[in-house]
């Protein structure tokens, strides 16, 4: 097979620069073959196609208008993966070439939205369980539009034309393929997204415009990732904190708490924006994950968290193959939000499903296996994936970032399989989850042993540009006690606590104390399923004051087991019974027990 080499660039605002109209094939000459199916093999259908078809072009199969994408073309005939349930499709069904790349169209109304991965807005959660079936009509209201230039202003590509009033301070932007003079701009007032409000160089701008899901939105320029994003995590602000604009991978085996913690970084991390992709999830756990946002009040504006959050959910009982495009679909939303000047993570759960999903695709289409039956191409594909994540300077000259956050589900917890090798090589940080810890109910289950964080030295600097120098001490303090107590835990399990020398028993109460006063959290409790930085940063210096304290009394000729029968319960304590910002509490617990370690000296 061979593939055609014109480029897939695709359309960029509106129906402008489109090779051909929403249902009608491009440009024909009448001597060529009449596209129709020729052969229906599960997902992939051959079709008879003029020579003017190209890779990757959208296809519109059989009367219903099945939606597929081009995957191989071999002279007048091409391969399209199909996007929907192939049932019924048969030899003779018409074949209607788009013209175009698969595309999909961006507007604010996206915001508070559940669709599916392509982007087709979705019921809610009755689709999610059934499956899918028809995508639901998209909902288009009015939005408030204030202009922020004149008539007759020369802007160029990615220049902001005005404002829209939303949850989030959104902007319409002269599209990335456009400049020129503004010939009209529409007046103050409330618009529908598909509304022309401006006209440039003789081009309508709307609100909505169309972006094809496999190209990256251009920028202004990289900035360097120096920023920290706080996800209200402990384990994950204190030890692998993660800079806006990086990457990071969650793998985790069945069971460790994979997407609980992914919804509870959705639910709390201070991004402006949220694109959550249920990539292969269970219809019912992105229900509940659906549910969760919108009875969740958004610390910011007051309102539901729903309201700044899009959901791509193509869940497990969806078609597979649109499981491959959902995690493109949610790089361009994210994309479109990051041009505005917005800081927006996005979770991908799970980027293994997906890699199933190519290596389906590939058995299918009868390219030579790799590792574990998984394309060659993988390693390139996990690659392009984390590379859109970013923080960069948007055409505008403003500051936007991409967070990618993508869980990785390794069977049977091997990560020395293909997926989780590989994305390892290309992630900035690594949350892995351990299964001991999961199953002894310690949530994060984010084990500081195999986890790492290569964006710690860069945000030290930004901490201490925010007044917090000693940010990096101590976290360096927490992760050797951490690592000390599980070296000396091998020991006790030997010869017992009390053959340890007094320091090394200390150590081993400083791993208790750090596990369970600072890095373990309540995910259901109000003043525990978020940490504030200033909380997080009162726990970790009331625990090493403590510690310091017991280092001072057995040094000084105090036992050891009596250290160890103080009642610390104060400070493990602290961290539900504090407000998620407040520091008086874990100060007042503090005090309480280095009142109670005088005691016992």
């Amino acid at each position: 097979m061979t593939a055609s080499g014109r480029a897939s660039a695709g359309p960029a605002d509106g129906e402008a620069g489109r090779r051909a109209e929403p249902g009608t094939p491009s440009d024909r000459s009448r001597d060529e073959p009449r596209p129709r199916i020729l052969r229906v093999t599960g997902p992939l259908v051959e079709i008879a196609c003029p020579p003017s078809v190209a890779m990757h072009d959208v296809v519109l199969l059989g009367a219903a208008g099945l939606p597929g994408e081009v995957v191989a073309v071999d002279g007048d005939a091409a391969t399209v993966q199909a996007y929907a349930y192939t049932g019924g499709l048969a030899p003779g069904h018409p074949a209607r070439p788009q013209g175009h790349p698969l595309t999909v169209r961006l507007a604010p109304d996206l915001l508070g939205g559940v669709f599916d991965g392509l982007l087709r807005p979705l019921a809610g959660a009755g689709d999610l369980l059934r499956g899918g079936g028809s995508a639901a009509a998209p909902e288009r209201r009015a939005w408030p539009f204030t202009p922020r230039v004149s008539r007759g202003a020369r802007v160029a590509a990615g220049d902001v034309l005005g404002e829209i009033g939303a949850h989030v301070p959104l902007r319409l932007l002269v599209p990335p393929d456009r400049s020129g003079d503004v010939d009209r701009l529409a007046a103050a007032g409330e618009y529908a997204t598909d509304s022309v409000l401006a006209v440039v160089g003789g081009h309508e701008i709307r609100m909505a415009q169309h972006w094809p899901v496999r190209r990256p939105r251009p920028a202004g320029g990289r900035l360097p990732a120096d920023v920290p994003l706080h996800t209200g995590q402990r384990a994950v602000d204190l030890l692998f904190p993660v800079a806006r604009g990086s990457t990071v991978a969650v793998p985790g085996g069945f069971g460790t708490g994979k997407t609980m913690l992914l919804q509870q970084i959705a639910k709390w991390c201070d991004a402006d924006v949220i694109v959550y992709v249920g990539c292969g999830e269970r219809g019912n756990e992105m229900a509940d994950v659906i549910e969760e946002l919108t009875e969740l009040t958004d610390p910011r504006t007051g309102g539901s968290l729903a309201e700044r959050t899009v959901t791509i959910a193509n869940t497990s009982n969806m078609p597979m193959m649109a499981r491959e495009a959902s995690v493109h679909t949610g790089a361009t939303v994210a994309e479109y939000f990051r041009d505005m000047g917005l800081d927006v993570v996005l979770i991908a759960d799970s980027t293994s499903r997906w890699a199933e999903a190519l290596r389906e695709f590939a058995s299918r289409m009868g390219e030579l296996p790799a590792e574990e039956g998984y394309p060659a191409g993988l390693a390139s594909q996990l690659a392009a994936f984390y590379e859109r994540a970013a923080a960069v300077r948007t055409l505008s000259g403003a500051s936007g970032s991409v967070t990618v956050i993508g869980a990785v589900s390794p069977p049977g917890g091997d990560r020395t399989e293909p997926v989780t090798a590989h994305t390892e090589r290309f992630v900035r940080c690594l949350w892995s989850l351990d299964r001991d810890l999961a199953y002894a109910r310690h949530y994060p289950a984010v084990s500081w042993a195999d986890s790492f964080s290569r964006d710690a030295a860069a945000l030290a600097a930004a901490h201490a540009r925010g007044g917090d120098p000693e940010w990096l001490p101590r976290r360096g303090r927490v992760a050797r006690l951490l690592a000390e107590a599980d070296r000396l835990a091998d020991l006790v399990e030997l010869v017992g606590i009390t053959a340890l020398p007094p320091r090394e028993r200390v150590s081993v109460l400083a791993g208790r104390l750090v596990r369970e006063a600072v890095i373990q959290q309540n995910a259901l409790s109000p003043g525990d399923a978020y940490s504030a930085p200033e909380k997080t940063s009162a726990l970790v210096a009331a625990v090493l004051a403590v510690l310091d304290r017991c280092l001072e009394l057995v040094d000084s000729g105090v036992r050891a087991d009596a250290v160890e029968a103080v009642d610390f319960t104060p400070l493990l304590r602290a961290r539900e019974s504090a407000g998620p910002a407040e520091t008086a509490a874990v100060v007042a617990a503090r005090d309480q027990v280095l009142a109670r370690l005088r005691d016992a000296a």
